[in-house]
């Protein structure tokens, strides 16, 4: 039996996709300045009892989005992302209450799958208008 000779490339990981569009909001900074505001939050991993447990008291919550762009469009106070791999990534159960939750408070929230994903929809917001009108950004 013969094995199939094209060998599947392997999924980026999340931290590898979000690496890749920190290298993209670099570039593109002079295009959109707002982009050199995009920051990480780093609620995700894994660490040990002791520094989850500081963490925790420091105010870390589970669930909440791994990016966040504060730059008002439309009548959106800001951007959040959860990035998610292309393939196996899932959004969690907290995951899910935070992304209704903000959007209920006036931000756009939007899970990308891999980073391209994530520069398409970072493109598009910062093409809508200044805060005013509202419109959709899918």
């Amino acid at each position: 039996m013969q094995k199939n000779s094209a060998q599947r490339a392997p999924v980026p990981t999340e931290s590898v996709e979000q690496q890749l569009l920190f290298r993209w909001a670099r570039f593109y900074v002079s295009k959109y300045p707002e982009l050199a505001l995009l920051y990480h939050i780093p609620n995700g991993g894994s660490r040990r009892k002791s520094e989850a447990g500081r963490f925790k008291a420091e105010g870390v919550k589970a669930g909440v989005p791994d990016l966040f762009l504060p730059a008002a469009r439309e009548n959106f106070h800001g951007l959040y992302i959860e990035m998610k791999r292309k393939a196996g990534g899932r959004v969690s159960a907290d995951q899910k209450v935070w992304i209704d939750a903000l959007s209920k408070q006036g931000y756009a929230v939007r899970v990308c799958l891999g980073w391209e994903d994530a520069a398409r929809t970072l493109e598009k917001y910062l093409q809508l208008g200044e805060f005013g009108k509202k419109q959709e950004v899918n």
